[in-house]
């Protein structure tokens, strides 16, 4: 399919008008950013991952009546796309201690918490994505209370979904950012999953040893990122034992470049 006229970039993903009307291809990077774009990298393979992942778990969800922009896979970089209007807010649900909440609550990485919670971060770059409450989310009319409601439910249903699909591949799910968006349909806007799922925007621990399979590798300065989204990916079945996403894209460049 050729690419047509580019109408965003984000940190990790590029969207380029799709091919019918209401429709986008959206296109996964390497590219890989932390603490407000503070700190830049590349994890090699890491969109053709990520557009598996994400794939993936946008299907599972679809089956159990998550409503997702998600239509189908392209290539091993890009997929077709329901165009919407992105909601401003970032809702990240957490169910053990990690990352800022236990830093900003001096909890100690790794409690399990005794109830999933539910946080809601105002999409802004520029202002650091600041976390809000929903009385700013009504006073400023960022969403209506019917979407905040709808946002809220399928949260909990894919977090439901998730931890136990993860669970079974001896992965915990920590906790995890979904971001929403409206689909309208003449005058009728409706709420549904937008974005991606992959390791990029979850916290992903093996059960076993703690290790982790996600972006803290990057964040932290613990290396092997690569090989543990690789990991994710290879434990739910979407790569072959042997398959290496790493050295078949440097073997495919270097074809290319002879």
């Amino acid at each position: 399919m050729s690419r047509r006229r580019q109408v965003y970039e984000g940190k990790a993903k590029i969207l380029y008008e799709g091919p019918e009307p209401g429709t986008l291809i959206q296109y996964f990077k390497d590219d890989a950013i932390a603490f407000n774009a503070q700190k830049r990298g590349t994890i090699s393979g890491k969109g053709v991952l990520n557009n598996r992942i994400s794939e993936h778990l946008f299907t599972l969800l679809g089956q159990i009546g998550v409503p997702t922009h998600f239509i189908r896979r392209l290539n091993m970089r890009e997929q077709l796309i329901r165009q919407v209007e992105i909601i401003p807010i970032e809702v990240v649900v957490r169910n053990v201690a990690a990352g800022t909440l236990s830093t900003r609550l001096g909890i100690e990485e790794g409690t399990q918490l005794p109830r999933t919670i539910i946080e809601y971060y105002y999409k802004d770059d520029a202002l650091g994505d600041p976390m809000i409450a929903d009385e700013h989310i009504a006073c400023f009319g960022w969403a209506s209370q019917e979407e905040m409601n709808d946002i809220a439910d399928m949260a909990v249903r894919v977090n439901d979904f998730l931890c136990g699909l993860f669970a079974a591949i001896g992965i915990r799910l920590v906790d995890f950012k979904l971001e929403f968006g409206r689909l309208w349909e003449n005058d009728y806007a409706r709420t549904i999953l937008a974005d991606e799922i992959s390791p990029d925007g979850c916290r992903l621990w093996d059960m076993r040893t703690n290790e982790k399979l996600d972006k803290d590798r990057f964040r932290r300065d613990l290396g092997g990122e690569a090989e543990a989204y690789q990991e994710v990916a290879r434990r739910l079945g979407l790569l072959p034992e042997g398959e290496n996403i790493v050295l078949d894209l440097d073997q495919h460049r270097q074809k290319k470049g002879r």
